[in-house]
């Protein structure tokens, strides 16, 4: 999915409230990861996942990796945080990150 530059920005400052749901350790993407970033994604549409240590190469390949085994996009990367996107026409209002910090 393409995103605009206004609507980088609007996702990005929603993202910067948000804590991290799925935080990576030394074992990399694993099954039981992308389930729980597939739920995550399947809940809240926008989502922020701590990335493991590593180069700024190595954290990139792995955003991109997780958003395409969730087939979601990656939003903004920096540091160790990833925020990835995947709409939901579906979505619960309530735990919606899209819906409950919209203005």
């Amino acid at each position: 999915m393409q995103l605009d530059n206004a609507t980088i920005k609007r996702l990005k400052g929603i993202g910067h409230e948000l804590k991290p749901i799925v935080m990576i350790g030394n074992k990399g993407i694993t099954p039981t990861i992308t389930e729980e970033i597939d739920r995550a994604l399947s809940d809240h549409e926008l989502i922020k996942v701590k990335l493991p240590a590593g180069t700024k190469e190595e954290r990139d390949t792995i955003g991109a990796e997780l958003a395409a085994a969730a087939n979601a996009t990656l939003v903004h990367s920096i540091g160790r945080m990833a925020l990835l996107l995947r709409q939901n026409p579906n979505a619960n209002p309530k735990l919606s990150n899209l819906t409950r910090h919209a203005q």
